[in-house]
């Protein structure tokens, strides 16, 4: 296992050739995606798909209690099932140290999905969690010996009820980092003196990841000791670290690769205890384990999104002006992961209002540990936020954009620091203008076809930026190629063709003469991917520091010889173009090639690293839009369609139109669930989720999603590294909002409860 390198991609010339591949200049062009050859040809081997010499398989046994301690396991029918070859509970497992949960000021450490012990003692702390794991010949006959698995409890009583809690519920002690509350003024005199105001409850209900490709683990252990682990996860590096405190190992002992991942949306980032396990059954068995989660063992392992009880207040003039917002509510997490979703942060840098009261509580529930969902917090609350915001416009007879303008703040509400650069301001008339905003009669139950009722909604949508610590290796060859290597994912947004663009583009060679290595934690260290919107921004900045190393370096190699035309020049009088370094003055230089062959070396390779982002502390920094919806409701049966959509997006500069599109889209789509169709159902009894498959989960499928159009300002943000921001996330944020914002102005029917579904309607 030990020889399996990283994964590759590169652009393979076509025998005709797109225009774009003969020519510099590659930022901002479409350029297809490098590992989409491999995909849709079936080449591109996922975690699953890895075929290790002497695996055996695993399959988990999940507790079916909330809370208590298991007094009794029985296997011995499991035992004498063919190809049986080991059972591991609390009572062999090896010994490990418990996960840890998230330091924001080391995110490089790595994130446990909860910090709970491992099959380390007999207690049971959630419905679901693993009691223990059963290793044999083949799949088919790990999953019959762990049915057959007999296990005895003594419950306790569970904590599960939401409802039942949410009257005790307590401030955390920070979320995410910042203080749990903030307050400007007094929202609450300014509401009960405003000429305008609106004041409601919002709720979201719990959602669960559910990524083409379920969580997987091959796990294999070396005669030296060291872990070799192939894992579905979107963070190698922070596994490395998290892996190496679970089995007491120095990080350097430990090897995650992820080649490809099937999507991932948060709930690959942090170790779930099936990682753990797979690698601790290897321990047992002394043989490589491959443990593959079904999609049930997904619903009852890994976390998703929390439920949230919000309150929105808004008081405003007679002009529109905000003079009070109040956002505060309740979340649901658990003792040991303590993750509040963090909706109460979007109200403090979106809107101006004068007073402002924004925070949030949360209560324990004995549950598997909720987690990072696409744009975690953002997407819950910019549905309760921009409902409320068209709930005022509609009391104050305003269009709705127009408050929106009227609220546009100077600097950040909360934080009083300049914006980066934000230009929602224009997103908004740009997109109104393509959408045919203007011919909205705003009156609700103004249009309809036959039995549609017919209505347009809109909303902001808003995510934070980030950049995270990152190191990068560029590698350039006497052939006049160059290779870029990170520990980075491709989960299929796009990194590895944007990566390859931005090096081509800055090394001045042709695209198809750059590589991009990735997907093992043997790379230099990078961040979580798509954690914060930050892959793409976060290794650009290395990459630009890294060339200019590099670039630097082979001038040194050029001053040595007296023949080469850099001979004497100023590093800042050269420019990348053509293949090589060349005066900026004059058409003198030489390619890469020649200044290595004539220095007798194959290539050169550096390193280098960034630090931290400084310009979010000095900047307030984020990704904006304006969501536009259509949406048709029929008036006999309730049944809603999305007849049209359109997001117009204020990102900083757009890298590839192409690849950014399908980011967009894929947001909205995930919007287009969570305002429609996603909900998990949680017995409240006992504390299980019931409907744990594709078939009772319901995410949008074609016939849900309507045509997309997707526009951008692609202006760049000159604080941002190549003046691009995150968007990987923006595209769900204010998606649901416009969903129901759209269908009251269909029915008149507000829907402040997601997910909007035809008895709510009827």
């Amino acid at each position: 296992m030990r020889k399996v390198m990283e994964t590759v991609v590169q652009f393979i010339p076509d025998k005709h050739p797109d225009p774009l591949m003969r020519k510099h200049g590659y930022i901002g062009k479409p350029l297809r995606r490098v590992d989409g050859p491999l995909k849709v040809k079936g080449e591109a081997r996922f975690t699953a798909e890895f075929d290790i010499e002497d695996v055996a398989y695993a399959a988990l046994v999940h507790s079916t209690i909330a809370k208590g301690r298991v007094t009794r396991i029985d296997a011995s029918e499991a035992k004498r099932m063919p190809g049986f070859i080991a059972i591991v509970t609390h009572e062999n497992a090896p010994k490990m140290k418990n996960p840890k949960l998230l330091n924001v000021m080391d995110l490089a450490q790595g994130v446990g999905g909860s910090d709970l012990p491992i099959l380390q003692d007999d207690k049971v702390h959630y419905d679901g969690e693993p009691v223990a794991i059963v290793v044999a010949e083949t799949l088919e006959q790990a999953e019959h010996a762990a049915w057959l698995v007999r296990v005895e409890y003594e419950a306790e009583t569970q904590s599960v009820s939401f409802d039942a809690l949410k009257e005790k519920a307590v401030v955390p002690s920070d979320v995410l980092g910042e203080e749990p509350t903030v307050k400007l003024g007094d929202a609450d005199k300014a509401l009960s003196e405003a000429a305008f105001k609106v004041d409601h409850v919002y709720r979201t209900p719990r959602h669960n990841h559910n990524a083409i490709e379920p969580h997987a683990t091959i796990a294999s252990w070396g005669d030296d000791g060291n872990l070799t682990v192939f894992d579905s996860t979107q963070f190698v590096n922070g596994f490395k670290h998290q892996l190496a405190t679970v089995f007491s190992l120095k990080p350097k002992q430990v090897r995650v690769i992820s080649p490809f991942v099937g999507g991932a949306f948060g709930g690959k980032w942090s170790l779930w205890c099936n990682s753990v396990l797979c690698a601790a059954a290897a321990k047992v068995t002394e043989r490589p384990v491959k443990l593959a989660l079904s999609r049930e063992g997904v619903f009852r392992v890994v976390g998703g999104r929390t439920l949230s009880e919000q309150r929105v207040a808004l008081a405003a003039g007679k002009d529109g002006r905000f003079l009070g917002l109040i956002h505060t509510g309740t979340t649901a997490t658990t003792t040991h992961a303590n993750y509040p979703e963090q909706f109460s942060l979007t109200p403090r840098h979106l809107y101006a209002s004068e007073n402002m009261f924004a925070g949030q509580k949360i209560v324990n529930l004995d549950t598997v540990a909720n987690t990072w969902m696409r744009a975690p917090g953002e997407s819950i609350a910019t549905f309760a936020l921009e409902s409320a915001i068209d709930e005022l416009a509609h009391a104050m007879k305003m269009d709705p954009i127009a408050l929106r303008r009227i609220n546009e703040p100077q600097k950040d509400p909360t934080k009083d620091t300049e914006f980066s650069m934000r230009n929602l301001v224009e997103a908004y008339p740009r997109g109104a203008d393509r959408f045919g905003w203007s011919r909205r009669n705003p009156e609700p139950r103004s249009q309809r076809e036959g039995a549609w009722l017919i209505g347009q909604g809109v909303a902001t949508a808003y995510y934070p930026f980030f950049r995270w610590p990152a190191t990068v290796r560029v590698r350039i060859s006497s052939d006049g190629t160059a290779i870029v290597q990170a520990a980075a994912h491709e989960m299929g947004m796009g990194t590895a063709t944007v990566q390859i663009q931005h090096a081509a583009e800055r090394l001045g060679l042709p695209v198809d003469k750059v590589s991009f290595h990735y997907g093992d934690s043997a790379l230099p260290d990078s961040p979580i991917t798509a954690g914060g919107s930050s892959q793409t921004v976060t290794i650009v900045a290395a990459v630009q520091l890294a060339v200019e190393k590099a670039h630097r370096e082979l001038l040194k190699l050029a001053h040595r010889n007296g023949d080469s035309p850099l001979a004497g020049a100023r590093y800042e009088r050269i420019e990348a173009r053509d293949g090589g370094l060349f005066r900026t003055d004059e058409a003198k230089g030489e390619t890469y090639s020649a200044i290595l062959r004539r220095a007798r070396q194959a290539f050169i390779e550096v390193e280098k690293s960034t630090g931290q982002a400084m310009e979010i502390m000095k900047y307030s920094m984020a990704s904006y839009g304006a969501q536009f919806c259509e949406a048709r409701v029929n008036e006999e049966t309730g049944e809603v369609r999305l007849s049209r959509w359109l997001g117009s997006f204020d990102c900083g500069r757009i890298v590839n139109p192409k690849t950014a599109a399908s980011q967009f889209r894929g947001g909205i789509i995930m919007g287009i669930g969570m305002a429609l169709t996603e909900e998990t159902m949680f017995d409240e009894r006992r504390g299980r989720i019931m409907n744990r498959s594709l078939a009772e989960y319901h995410v949008p499928v074609h016939l849900d999603v309507p045509p997309i159009e997707i526009i951008y300002n692609d202006i760049p943000d000159e604080h941002a590294p190549l003046g691009a921001r995150g968007l990987g996330e923006i595209g769900i944020t204010g998606a649901a909002a416009a969903i129901a914002n759209a269908i009251f102005h269909a029915t008149g029917k507000r829907v402040r409860d997601l997910p909007i579904t035809l008895d709510k309607l009827l």
